[in-house]
């Protein structure tokens, strides 16, 4: 019996979460470990010295570290919901090459502010604020992102939106994001999230997750989905 794919993962970073989004949505198998991030395992680092979450590791010994990367190894084994057919591939790419430089930078001095005393939590804010809002323009256009059918590129910013929301979850509520919103909140709902994100007891350094090979033969079988 072929040994399954490693995946190291961190449960609520959003680069991990996209990545358990894919790799469930494919009906894929794969041994999860949650890595405690203040002890690093060993194993991990040994084959991505970078240190950073997602990391998938393959039976053959290559090794996938960039989690858009493991979201396009999956998809392109099986894409049932059909994720990568993307009408706007240029749009997409430069939606997740934004989110995943500048958005992201300002999100963490957002979130983690005291760390950054240069500026305040809202100033910080605001600077992160113009993502949203340009988001919140494509929705206006379409049901989702780059068309009316979700695609890649929603799945790989739903995480960090999320992330964005949560720091002040009212304040994100009362802005004037009616579309973003809504489209966060059909994101959050879905049983595919509850499904990446159910909780598991995690030990020093690494665990293998107790649903982990059962997960992707549930997914496969239901074919889950974020509901339009």
């Amino acid at each position: 019996m072929m040994p399954l794919p490693v995946l190291y993962s961190f449960r609520r970073c959003p680069y991990a979460i996209r990545a358990r989004m894919a790799i469930a949505c494919a009906g894929l198998q794969v041994e999860l470990r949650e890595v405690v991030l203040k002890d690093k395992p060993a194993e991990m680092l040994s084959v991505s010295p970078k240190g950073t979450v997602p990391v998938l590791v393959l039976p053959d010994g290559s090794v996938i570290d960039e989690s858009c990367d493991i979201m396009l190894w999956a998809l392109r084994y099986s894409d049932p919901n059909g994720w990568l057919n993307q009408p706007a591939i240029a749009t997409a790419e430069q939606l997740i090459k934004e989110n995943d430089f500048s958005f992201k930078q300002d999100l963490d001095r957002y979130k983690y502010a005291d760390r950054y005393p240069e500026l305040t939590a809202e100033e910080y804010r605001a600077r992160a604020e113009a993502f949203p809002g340009r988001l919140e323009r494509c929705l206006t256009a379409s049901r989702y992102l780059c068309g009316d059918r979700i695609s890649l590129v929603d799945v790989a910013l739903f995480p960090f939106i999320r992330q964005f929301a949560f720091v002040d979850k009212p304040w994100f509520d009362n802005r004037p994001y009616p579309k973003l919103q809504r489209w966060l909140n059909r994101f959050l709902e879905s049983d595919l999230f509850a499904v990446v994100m159910k909780k598991d007891t995690v030990e020093a350094g690494w665990r293998p997750h107790s649903v982990s090979r059962k997960l992707g033969m549930l997914l496969q079988r239901d074919r889950l989905e974020v509901r339009h």
